[in-house]
């Protein structure tokens, strides 16, 4: 349970990540504001690895070899790095609603593909349930069911583009829990991918106007966003994924949506209409489901 509620936690910082753009108030290109927050957090969630490893600096046993790390860490850099990409090209192309409910809808689904194929571990009844009354859920926060009308509207390349950027966050949680497999630490593992996924963001920065960074709100913003929603954000994420499946964690993170739909009713002055307030409230039934605790198999008595 502890992991559940460390994830959730975790998700609640995620779901301040539209608020806090929006109370800045700044003209900031999305990839800019991206690319800052990964640096600052990359670098924060690096600089926690190196610490925390110099406290524990004994390592586990390996479960999976050297080569197979090296491949995780690989993934999970490129996992890291699409996924803001992607989910901003494909709520250009078709709209934040839609773009959101594909991006993070899809996420568990992919997770589970994963999961399966690669760690060897189907998904359970439960999680499928439990999954798709989250992504109900989230569809009816996101206004998916009142954009039925502009189906004709909708772009199918942006839908893949946003199911890409779904498949990346699950594929950096999958890595995620191959590295801690391998014997690697929660903090070194999450360190790793996203200290170099900061760096390699450095380019983006470069290229784009980033004169609003230099602003005391831009620095602010900066901040929470890389600090809180990046640094402390993943490094509950990673602790609670050690204890979890990462189909369970990609459903749990569904929090996300909710919160911050939550967020802009009570800080935006943002209305609520009945579909979203039916969809925050799947959400919460969804995550109440795959948090529920499994029957225990009682060992019979040996005679």
């Amino acid at each position: 349970m502890l992991h559940i509620v460390a994830v959730l936690i975790a998700s609640l910082c995620f779901g301040t990540t539209g608020t806090t753009q929006a109370l800045a108030g700044l003209d900031a290109s999305p990839l800019a504001v991206g690319a800052a927050r990964g640096l600052v957090g990359g670098a924060a969630l690096a600089l926690i690895a190196v610490l925390m490893a110099r406290r524990s600096p004994s390592t586990p046993p390996q479960l999976v070899s050297i080569r197979d790390s090296r491949i995780a860490v690989g993934l999970g850099v490129i996992g890291v790095l699409a996924y803001n990409g992607l989910f901003f090209a494909g709520t250009a192309m078709n709209g934040v609603a839609i773009g959101t409910v594909v991006a993070v809808g899809s996420a568990p689904v992919a997770a589970g593909l994963f999961e399966a194929i690669v760690l060897r571990k189907p998904p359970t009844v439960r999680w499928v349930i439990a999954t798709a009354v989250a992504i109900a859920g989230v569809a009816l926060v996101s206004g998916l069911a009142s954009a039925g009308a502009a189906a004709s509207a909708i772009s199918v390349p942006g839908l893949l583009i946003s199911m890409g950027a779904g498949a990346s966050y699950a594929l950096y949680t999958v890595a995620s829990k191959t590295l801690l497999a391998a014997g690697w630490t929660p903090t070194t593992a999450i360190g790793t991918m996203f200290g170099i996924a900061g760096l390699l963001g450095i380019p983006v920065l470069i290229a784009l106007d980033t004169s609003w960074l230099w602003a005391g709100r831009g620095i602010a913003m900066t901040l929470w966003l890389g600090l809180v929603t990046v640094a402390f954000a993943y490094t509950l994420w990673g602790w609670g994924l050690r204890g979890l499946r990462s189909t369970t964690v990609t459903t749990l993170t569904l929090a996300e949506p909710m919160t911050a739909t939550l967020l802009g009713l009570l800080v935006l002055k943002e209305s609520l209409t009945v579909p979203a307030a039916i969809g925050v409230g799947l959400i919460a039934v969804g995550l109440v489901i795959v948090a529920l605790p499994g029957r225990r198999v009682m060992p019979v008595p040996v005679p």
